[in-house]
């Protein structure tokens, strides 16, 4: 069996690609349903830059059936998706799924919000039966791994988050963020996070637009925030000096006419937006209008280098510990193929205890008495089972096949015997 990551990230795909393939709740959950024969195990994360199947498939299984599988998923050409797909297999796909977990492979280096939702990707897919043994395993792997590597380096030093990076962009336009007010549109973690910043940052007043009025009242009673629903946007863009959107809407939920008519009655006062959602939730033309200054993610990576250089030292030290651990994992994955050989022995064992104690049972029903047919059943059981290793010691030791002969002793349990031969003979 092979672990394997097929996937597109924001390194190997615009926003206008990721956006494509990002999988819908309800997607996600039949695809985990599905009886897929490509895979043994499988699980899915899919976020604003990423969308990745890690799974455990046959070794014999073709790249190129994986990589149209995945582009079917979403009905796209596969050439028109090629080019951006990455697939990785065992080691490389281990490593990967390691850096990952902590942090190395994010936009923003070093952020802990990818942590989360590989966790949450894990349950979605445990609880549609999707994994078993080789996923969970790698999984929790990796997320030891990550906490060892944000405890034993500064890769988590100095906060640097997609939502951070957002607050910390609008501090840089506006200055004093006391006078200004947020419009926050969705409910979910980043979202969250942008509201922590924009509250700590002392931002005059939020509102909270989000299509569940409770959870957002939820999370608006953090901030003292004032909550509307997805239908009152329009009506409240003119009060907002800064919006900023992450929602799992499937279509936008601003468009360039609602903004025309806000900036008419601000007179013209700017409006700085970022949307971080993938699909977008603001129409890109919005970002071709006067006053108005619009990142999507894919633009707050110039931003995100900022003040980085020591998360970039750290993020060396953390390379050297996810290699050690991947080899550490490749060691388990490995010893499990072994397995088999141990269950195939336990069956052999088995067949031979069965087949010498029906003969010693046939003995006895034939009139041998008791102790004959025991002395039968221990000899011929003893023979059996140490043919094949005293046969196999026996060529060693002919041939000179010292390495061969030492393992034999050891697994064997030789090595106390062998010792005390010495002492009785001294």
């Amino acid at each position: 069996m092979s672990i394997v990551v097929i996937g597109i990230n924001h390194k190997t795909a615009p926003v206008s690609i990721r956006e494509k393939v990002a999988f819908t709740e309800q997607r996600l959950e039949k695809t985990l349903q599905e009886e897929l024969p490509l895979f043994d195990e499988k699980l899915i994360l899919s976020t604003c830059n990423r969308t990745e199947v890690y799974a455990s498939v046959s070794d014999d299984t073709p790249v190129d059936t994986l990589k149209e599988w995945y582009t079917q998923q979403h009905q796209l050409e596969n050439e028109n998706l090629k080019p951006y797909v990455y697939q990785l297999s065992d080691a490389e796909a281990i490593q990967h799924t390691f850096r990952v977990a902590s942090g190395l492979d994010s936009m923003v280096l070093g952020e802990p919000q990818i942590l989360g939702q590989l966790k949450t990707a894990l349950k979605t897919a445990t609880d549609h039966k999707a994994t078993g043994s080789k996923l969970n395993r790698l999984m929790q792997h990796a997320f030891s791994t990550a906490k060892k590597v944000r405890t034993e380096t500064e890769i988590g030093s100095n906060p640097v988050s997609v939502a951070y990076t957002a607050v910390n962009l609008a501090k840089q336009i506006f200055g004093d963020l006391g006078r200004h007010t947020a419009l926050l549109i969705g409910a979910g973690e980043t979202i969250e996070l942008v509201g922590r910043h924009l509250h700590s940052a002392g931002i005059k007043q939020i509102i909270i637009a989000n299509r569940s009025l409770e959870n957002a009242q939820i999370l608006g009673e953090q901030f003292n925030a004032r909550i509307i629903g997805l239908t009152d946007i329009a009506a409240n863009l003119e009060f907002a000096d800064i919006v900023i959107s992450s929602t799992a809407s499937p279509i936008p939920v601003i468009g360039k006419g609602s903004v025309e008519k806000a900036l008419k009655k601000r007179k013209h006062n700017p409006i700085f937006m970022v949307d971080i959602a993938v699909p977008r939730d603001i129409e890109p033309e919005v970002g071709e209008l006067n006053d108005i200054y619009l990142y999507t993610v894919d633009d707050l990576q110039s931003v995100v280098d900022q003040n980085i250089d020591t998360r970039k030292r750290a993020a060396d030290m953390a390379e050297n510990m996810i290699s050690h651990e991947t080899q550490v994992f490749m060691s388990w994955l490995n010893a499990q193929e072994q397995l088999q050989h141990v269950k195939s022995y336990r069956s052999q064992l088995e067949t031979v205890k069965q087949e010498v104690l029906n003969k010693a049972l046939q003995q006895l029903r034939n009139g041998k008495s008791p102790e004959d047919a025991l002395q039968f059943l221990a000899h011929t059981l003893t023979n059996k089972i140490g043919h094949m290793p005293t046969q196999t010691m026996n060529h060693a030791a002919h041939a000179g096949d010292l390495d061969t002969l030492q393992a034999a002793v050891k697994l064997l349990g030789l090595e106390d015997n062998t010792q005390n031969h010495k002492e009785d003979t001294q």
